[in-house]
């Protein structure tokens, strides 16, 4: 709104007449001569209405417009603080002081409330309130601060102190605020500092951290802290985020090393800190002044350089004339290309933290006699409930309040450590108790390594790169305070050390999580470029110590496993039908993490800290090595000799950019100092590295090119050995979705409508869609092919009956039909979703390749003799599925009816009832035994004899007998099988034996010709009749010929008298072979008539299975017996070939 003057209020009228109304009624200086405050007649009333308007109109409203207000009227330093300076110290009975003092407070925690810049809930209003309610908050604290009338943050003290002397118990909700709302005071003070864009007027050493530090101990502050923290869960319990928040505005960002200094120490410090700035300076300026502009820098220079490639190139200015490396370096500059670069957003938390604080030798005193009485008393206490407080997510927990609960507990590890160091120093023999861990160890038990663990891993995750600095941070602390413990020499707190490193190195997922850490480093700040580089330099180091005194040092790895629902249920008991289902659709919620111990291998494991990624991001430390300290130059220079020396990886920093750092930290303009403590070793180490590096050339004259480059793990093996890596890659094979059965037998229509409905029920919709899109190109197609075989059937030209064409066995099949997923997620689908796949084979979809070697690229086809009536009669129940899905009772889901299929148990390779007894033979011995024909004529019966009365056995008896018993059959069928394979007289030469053989051959021999010769003279030409083709295999005695056995069997009523002599020849010829075997063996063909005997039989008890075998006529007589073999080779009888069906 514009003024009268021409300027614009930026805040409406009437609210600011509302403001300065509520002012001027609160009271004033008195025109007395003690010129004291004069309240007001409703003063209380007053300033319950001022916090009436912030509340309801700056709070709701989300404006700021009251605390304008409220700061040009000069309410605070104007009126508040001389009401406060009414209520003497010594009155303590005044309840109208008291609700005054309160009520004053109430107005000044608003006023003094951090602002937050939340680009989403700024409005107009907070971009022209924020810069001038900023510096209003500053000008509050210094009239807190230094007010001279009384002790503010005393009195706000005063009045909370009714409230903490009430018991926990008895407190009412009102108590709790009060002592919330003091806290929260002396929090709003501790923390305001001027903003870092905003130039401030005033002097700066009165709202100082030495200032604030020196409030808080006079106005007794620190005592009223102490004993909060070493009260913390007795007596209070909501306040410990509110302490914690207070120490931490205190302590953050101040040096603890200077900290445990007395003055001499503390100035001599300075100045060697003084002399180091100075020298740093003279060194920046003598290589500014040798190659820097001169006097006659207004004259434009340009030359012309001559490259080694004959071409020219221009260059400006005079520095170009100072020598050939400032020319190169100019033209260099001027290549190379510098992608544009956004501006770094704002990041609050960075500027919660802050700058280095720098304290006055009073502040070191006052900070340091409350920080040694913190760790004497309050730092287990408070820190203990702090983490019970986190880990239990109460509500009045914020995000930060994780991130300074790590911080305070580095800070004050750090502080413990130092001030041990300092009393040693100092040769003071303190107590035991003082000078014990015990101070310390509620930080060094499980449950804060649990707390710790959880945050590392969730600040990596969600990537809360603050947070994880206070992690490291407190995990370095940690590491070192215990490695302290270790090597105090006390038995006790060695054992206890021992103890905590075995819990810390235990957990695998901790070493994963710190080399991620490190490998991961891209943009982040310094600080955490810092932690995360102190973090790895004190865990390798101390893990390493650990692991060479311990060797058999396990840790616990965790891995991702499926789980065996099923069998766990069957071992319980429990019948469960949900777990049968498919669970395809999160496959990952059917896993968990099954934990494994193994030996720990240390030099394993510090190769995860050599590949390229690390070294870039300890170079990007390196970097800064003009500003390090000598203990971070110490860190990067422990882990450049590490990948060099002892992981033998010294071809990771074989590349130019590294060398030239090392070279300028050396040799360069802006080298590293020689009055270094650390100089020396940073010389030593870059001349080995480039001994190693020429030698190297030497070797790979390919590293001249790959310096140019990274080098992953294979090329650095190949660099650093000569020859590639031999490395045995098994990838895993994709299995395809489980196989879904349903638990009842249905119809194919109700089987479609369940699979459908399961679909459905997992929306998945867009799936069944594109199944009925498929089976209608299919239907379409498949009617298409069939009318067009119609059509040539009715245009082909009629052939002449006479001539012989081939003729199909049938119409023609249709084509295969292949289905082709339209995207990459329906190929997934089709592979790991059972449901999909179930329906895809319910309505004719088929692998294209065998099921054992699907893989996500596999064909589906919809095959030829799927007919399009069956295809529309499928897409016809998905239709009536969609528009009616299945319903069932008591709200059973359609998935339900589904279960996966078994897999078939693996059959053992033997089951026998005792062990290392062999099974059966499956044959006996010397071929198949002959059985004997059902249909055999019974010879004459035996009487039954009648049974002894048998004598009982016992346990005992019955397993000898057993025992015995089989031991005698195993030994019979040896023998068997000895006779069979291999004889005593194989060896020996009979030549009686051989003379024999060789007169019974000759005599088959003729007599075989002679039933040939007759046979052929019988032979009578007759008309083809029906015939039944007699087959013939192949002869077990004979690999060498294999004929085609068919012969005619001609069937008819008459019988021949040619045939009859044959049959009697043929059984003449049986009976005199089997006269001369010998009793006891077993002749060739022996069991010939029992075999037709048997064939006979079958026969007569199956004839249609014959006829249809052996192609008999049904109409015709039985077929005369054919004859049996005599030999191993082929046999004619009457003309014929026959063939011993016994080799078969």
């Amino acid at each position: 709104m514009e003024l009268a003057d021409g300027s614009i209020d930026i805040v409406h009228p009437e609210v600011r007449a509302h403001i300065n109304s509520l002012v001027s009624a609160l009271g004033g200086i008195s025109a007395d001569s003690d010129g004291g405050y004069q309240l007001g007649d409703d003063a209380l009333e007053v300033l319950r209405d001022l916090k009436r308007w912030i509340r309801f109109y700056d709070e709701k409203t989300n404006r700021m417009d009251v605390a304008r207000c409220i700061h040009e009227a000069n309410l605070v330093e104007g009126d508040l603080l001389p009401i406060l300076s009414t209520w003497p110290e010594n009155a303590t009975d005044s309840k109208f002081k008291s609700r005054m003092a309160l009520a004053c407070f109430e107005l000044m925690v608003p006023l003094t409330w951090p602002m937050a810049r939340d680009r989403e809930r700024m409005t107009v209003n907070h971009h022209r309130h924020m810069p001038v309610l900023e510096l209003a908050q500053v000008g509050y604290k210094r009239a807190v601060v230094n007010y001279d009338g009384a002790r503010v943050l005393h009195t706000a003290i005063r009045v909370a102190l009714p409230s903490m002397a009430i018991p926990i118990g008895d407190r009412t909700q009102r108590d709790q605020g009060i002592i919330k709302l003091v806290l929260f005071f002396l929090r709003n003070i501790a923390m305001i500092e001027p903003p870092p864009d905003v130039k401030y007027e005033g002097d700066e050493s009165q709202i100082s951290r030495s200032a604030t530090i020196d409030a808080f101990s006079y106005q007794d502050i620190f005592l009223v802290l102490l004993t909060l923290a070493s009260n913390m869960g007795e007596d209070f319990r909501a306040e410990d985020t509110s302490v914690m928040e207070i120490i931490y505005h205190l302590v953050k960002q101040v040096d603890i090393e200077k900290l445990f200094m007395n003055e001499q120490q503390l100035s001599k410090a300075k100045a060697g800190e003084l002399a180091d700035m100075m020298s740093k300076e003279s060194s920046m300026l003598k290589a500014y002044n040798r190659k820097g502009p001169t006097r006659h820098n207004r004259f434009g220079t340009m030359i012309w350089v001559k490259r080694d490639d004959g071409k020219m190139s221009s260059l400006s200015g005079q520095d170009a004339l100072a020598d050939a490396s400032t020319r190169n370096q100019k033209m260099d500059n001027s290549k190379t290309f510098r992608p544009p670069r956004r501006a770094r957003k704002g990041d609050k938390d960075e500027k919660d933290l802050g700058l280095p604080t720098k304290l006055n030798s009073r502040a070191y005193d006052q900070l340091r006699s409350f920080v040694e009485d913190f760790l004497d008393s309050g730092f287990n206490p408070l820190f203990q409930h702090v983490r019970k407080t986190i880990d239990r997510e109460a509500p009045h927990v914020m995000q930060y309040h994780r991130r300074q609960f790590f911080y305070l507990v580095a800070w004050f590890l750090e502080a413990e450590r130092m001030r041990r160091k300092a009393r040693k120093q100092a040769s003071q023999n303190p107590s035991e108790d003082i000078s014990s861990f015990n101070l310390v160890a509620g930080v060094l038990n499980q449950e804060m390594f649990i707390t710790l663990n959880k945050a590392l891993h969730e600040s990596l995750e969600m990537k809360d790169w603050h947070e994880l600095t206070a992690v490291m941070r407190c995990f370095t602390q940690i590491l070192l305070t215990v490695q302290e413990m270790s090597e105090s020499g006390n038995e006790d707190n060695e054992e206890i050390a021992e103890n905590v490193l075995s819990r810390l190195f235990y957990e695998e997922a901790t070493h994963d999580a710190i080399a991620t850490i490190i490998r991961t480093y891209k943009d982040q700040s310094f600080n955490y470029l810092d932690a995360a580089t102190e973090l790895v330099h004190h865990f390798l180091r101390i893990l390493e110590g650990y692991s060479k005194q311990n060797i058999d040092m396990q840790v616990r790895s965790r891995k991702r496993t499926r789980r065996k629902k099923k069998a766990a249920q069957d071992a319980a008991g429990i019948e469960n039908d949900n777990d049968e289902n498919d669970g395809s659709d999160n496959d990952a919620a059917s896993a968990e993490r099954t934990t494994k111990e193994r030996k720990f291998d240390f030099h394993r494991f510090a190769t995860r800290f050599t590949p390229q990624s690390v070294v870039d991001t300890f170079v990007a430390f390196t970097k800064y090595y003009r500003d390090l300290t000598d203990s971070q130059l110490k860190r990067a220079h422990r882990y450049f000799y590490r990948v060099a020396f002892k992981a033998e990886a010294s071809v990771m920093l074989f590349r130019v950019d590294i060398i030239h750092l090392f070279y300028n930290m050396i040799k360069g303009p802006a080298a590293l100092e020689k009055s270094s403590r650390v100089f020396k070793e940073w010389e030593e180490l870059v001349k080995q590295v480039l001994r190693k590096c020429f030698k190297k050339l030497e070797q790979r004259p390919e590293l001249l090119v790959e310096m140019l480059f990274s080098k992953g793990s294979s090329t650095a093996f190949f660099l650093e050995y000569g020859f590639e890596r031999q490395t045995v890659t098994t990838a895993s094979k994709a299995k395809p979705a489980a196989e879904l059965v349903f638990k009842n037998t249905e119809e194919l229509d109700r089987q479609i409508a369940i699979v459908v409905g399961a679909m459905l029920d997992k929306n998945q919709a867009n799936h069944v869609a594109w199944i009925k899109k498929i089976l209608g190109d299919a239907e379409s197609e498949r009617k298409a092919f069939m009318a067009a075989e119609e059509a040539m059937a009715s245009v082909e030209p009629v052939q002449d009956e006479a001539e012989e064409q081939p003729t199909e066995s049938g119409p023609k099949a249709p084509p295969i039909f292949y289905v082709r997923p339209d995207d990459k997620d329906r190929r997934n689908a089709m592979f790991k979703n059972s449901h999909m796949r179930l329906l895809m084979k319910l309505v004719g979809l088929q692998l294209l390749d065998p099921a054992s070697e699907e893989t996500p690229e596999s064909a589906w086809i919809i095959p030829s003799d799927v007919s399009a009536d069956v295809l529309k009669d499928a897409i016809h129940y998905i239709n009536q599925a969609e528009f009616s899905p299945p319903t069932f009772e008591e709200g059973v889901l359609a998935e339900h009816q589904l279960k996966r299929r078994s897999a078939p148990r693996k059959k053992a390779d033997f089951d026998d009832d005792e062990d290392g007894e062999p099974d059966d033979p499956m044959f006996g011995p010397l071929g198949p035994t002959v059985r004997r024909p059902i249909d055999e004529e019974d010879g004459p019966k035996k009487s039954p004899r009648k049974r002894r009365p048998r004598k009982e056995l016992t346990e005992e008896e019955r397993q000898k007998k057993r025992k015995e018993r089989r031991r005698k059959e195993q030994d019979r069928l040896m023998s068997f099988r000895s006779e069979e394979l291999v004889r005593p007289e194989d060896d020996e030469t009979d030549s009686e034996y051989d003379e024999a053989f060789f007169a019974r051959e000759r005599e088959t021999k003729a007599k075989a010709a002679a039933i040939r010769h007759v046979a052929e003279r019988l032979r009578v030409p007759r008309k083809p009749t029906r015939k039944r083709g007699i087959a013939a295999t192949e002869s077990a005695s004979s690999s060498e010929e294999h004929q085609d056995g068919s012969g005619d069997s001609e069937s008819g009523h008459d019988s021949d008298p040619g045939d009859d002599f044959i049959l009697r020849a043929m059984n003449t010829t049986l009976e005199e072979e089997n006269e001369g075997q010998p009793e006891g063996t077993l002749p060739d063909g022996s069991d010939g008539e029992s075999r037709k005997r048997r064939r006979i039989s079958v026969e007569k008890t199956q004839p249609d299975e014959d006829e249809e075998m052996g192609g008999v006529n049904k109409n015709g007589d039985e077929d005369e017996d054919e004859a049996p073999v005599v030999t191993r080779r082929p046999r004619v009888r009457g003309g014929f070939v026959v063939d011993s069906d016994d080799d078969e």
